[in-house]
């Protein structure tokens, strides 16, 4: 067994344990390799060991590996899209986990109709309010949620978040739990409920406190990949 076949086995039982603590199946959480500054080697060596989600942060960075790597992996955007990326990004990528405004939505729209695509998207809450981060406030997420569900170029299915960093274990869980209990609240919304099926979040550090919480869907990178050289 390789090095990087150890590592996955570790983090898939670390999920299983968690999503059993949880209440959950742990077949029912999915994960996303963040293969942000690795390359198409390297994510070709998770690929081979069975993970099919791939994400990453820029469109620049990932065109060309997306390229090289051809069929086969289901691409994920999950860092902050900017409007001049919207057509590229919608060419390439199967999901958008990082919608976080109206402006961004409708853009993804508008270019997904006109490739003939409907795109699936989570929109991204910034749930531990700091002013760096991107994510829609608390207060405006279900009217962005229901703004995404009628736009026809868009499938809403869910909502995604990161959790502060730096922050105590205690912190990330209440943050968590906050997300669990919106998401939980817009599923019994009665224009978008339908659509709530998945909530991302938990990276490396946090990943098995997040599917304690509720998430049905984590990105880790570091802990998946090694360390970076």
């Amino acid at each position: 067994m390789t090095q990087m076949q150890e590592r996955i086995e570790r983090i898939r039982n670390k999920i299983a344990d968690a999503a059993i603590r949880a209440g959950s199946k742990p077949d029912d959480i999915t994960l996303i390799a963040v293969s942000k500054t690795r390359s198409a080697d390297e994510i070709r060596k998770v690929i081979d060991t069975g993970i099919v989600h791939i994400g990453e942060n820029r469109v620049q960075e990932a065109l060309p590996k997306i390229d090289e790597i051809g069929a086969g992996p289901v691409w994920h955007m999950i860092g902050h899209l900017q409007s001049n990326k919207v057509k590229r990004a919608v060419e390439k990528f199967d999901w958008i986990d990082s919608v976080d405004s109206q402006k961004i939505a409708q853009l993804l729209s508008d270019q997904a109709l006109n490739t003939g695509t409907v795109l699936k998207v989570l929109v991204q809450v910034n749930i531990s309010r700091e002013v760096s981060k991107s994510g829609a406030a608390l207060a405006e997420v279900r009217d962005l949620t229901r703004y995404v569900h009628n736009l026809d170029g868009l499938a809403l299915r869910g909502l995604m978040t990161i959790g502060s960093l730096g922050a105590s274990s205690e912190d990330k869980r209440a943050e968590f739990r906050r997300m669990r209990d919106l998401f939980d609240e817009l599923s019994e919304d009665e224009i978008v409920g339908s659509c709530m099926k998945d909530l991302s979040m938990g990276m490396s550090g946090d990943f098995e406190i997040a599917v304690e919480e509720g998430a049905t869907m984590v990105r880790i990178g570091t802990a998946l990949f090694g360390e970076r050289g």
